[in-house]
């Protein structure tokens, strides 16, 4: 089969019909006319200060705490450098976002995984884990519609994961980029809401607005706050304070909440194509969580299976990512797939295109 229109699933992006071009256009002449100045100019390396400040009060902390930078990979970065030394141990899901991995990985860290069933991880390997050491000195989770996998963590695993933190004493980072795309069932409580003490919280503004403003943030532990700041600061002077400033003004002017809803009038209808889709054509050939939220759901292919190559799948008129990317050892059977971007058409054809693939 060689088709000529290729189904790209793979990067988590939204499409260009998602983005609020006037409201933004708006935002963005209020800033230069009202602050110029200051918007224009080179700014501090924690981020233009009322965003900061509009951060902190979501979150109910100093605002000395808030870093706001180029989207929040890049703090998280900044955090390993300064936080991690050679050798650290750090636990992470699996799968996870690859991007952390490879973080991780050039700050030197030791990685263990944990894999991920039906969206939980397995309490007592974490426990086992921990008494025979070390301790690590992050546990990087993504809660909420996790990438890659779409997966919730459940409110008991996160109770349980602030305990044994509170137990063991290493910290845990909640990323949390897509918390606010729930389009059915109830919110549960962020890790950082339940123990702030024990979470530093990292978001962005990429999902919810635009990916073009990488304005990424991160609520740092006190005692930390000064070097991470300083670390960024010596890395780039400053990050872009006009971006920043139109993210701030797209918040102070309310428009936040109906564009949430906008977002969700968009991406809603195709996560039930996708999962419809899977149900009728991939029922036999493996198994996924049916996400509540976020950008992915994550296929876990039968063992039988032979996982298809880029260019087997670029035969069948398809894009995929590489899945073991998203492990520490290589995993052949898993595949991302992420709907924002596509069409229902699309994914109704996509879905049929990786069954004729595996099945091949």
């Amino acid at each position: 089969m060689v088709a000529k229109d290729i189904i790209a699933f793979t990067r988590g992006v939204p499409p260009a019909k998602s983005f609020p071009r006037e409201e933004l256009i708006t935002c963005a002449e209020r800033v230069i006319l009202a602050d110029s100045a200051r918007i224009l100019q080179y700014g501090t390396g924690a981020g233009y200060r009322p965003l900061r400040e509009y951060i902190a009060s979501q979150h109910q902390v100093s605002t000395d705490r808030i870093l706001v930078g180029q989207g929040s990979l890049q703090l998280l970065d900044h955090l390993c450098r300064v936080m991690l030394k050679q050798g650290d141990s750090v636990f992470i899901e699996q799968p996870t976002y690859d991007r952390t991995i490879t973080l991780f990985r050039r700050a030197g860290a030791k990685l263990v995984g944990f894999h991920l069933h039906l969206g939980q991880m397995d309490l007592d390997k974490i426990q086992s884990a921990l008494e025979k050491g070390p301790v690590p000195r992050i546990f990087y989770v993504i809660p909420d519609f996790q990438n890659p996998a779409g997966s919730t963590m459940s409110l008991d695993m996160r109770k349980d994961l602030i305990r044994l933190s509170n137990h063991y004493g290493f910290i845990i980072i909640e990323d949390s980029p897509y918390r606010q795309l729930r389009y059915t069932g109830d919110p549960l409580p962020a890790l950082f809401d339940l123990a702030p003490d024990r979470v530093i919280y990292m978001s962005s503004f990429s999902k919810l607005i635009s990916p073009g403003l990488r304005t990424g943030y991160m609520v740092l532990r006190e005692e930390m706050a000064d070097a991470v700041i300083r670390f960024a600061t010596d890395t780039y002077i400053s990050p872009s304070m006009f971006d920043q400033a139109v993210v701030r003004e797209f918040l102070n002017m309310g428009l936040l909440s109906d564009h949430l809803h906008h977002l969700k009038r968009i991406f809603y209808p195709r996560l039930q194509t996708l999962l419809d889709a899977m149900q009728n054509h991939l029922s036999p050939l493996g198994v996924w969580t049916k996400p509540q939220g976020g950008y992915f759901v994550g296929f876990f292919m039968n063992e039988e299976l032979k996982p298809p190559s880029i260019n087997q799948a670029d035969q069948f008129g398809l894009a995929l990512s590489h899945g073991e990317d998203f492990f520490i050892q290589p995993h052949y059977h898993f595949l991302r797939l992420p709907f924002c971007a596509l069409s229902q058409d699309q994914i109704e054809a996509g879905i049929h295109r990786l069954k004729e693939l595996l099945l091949k």
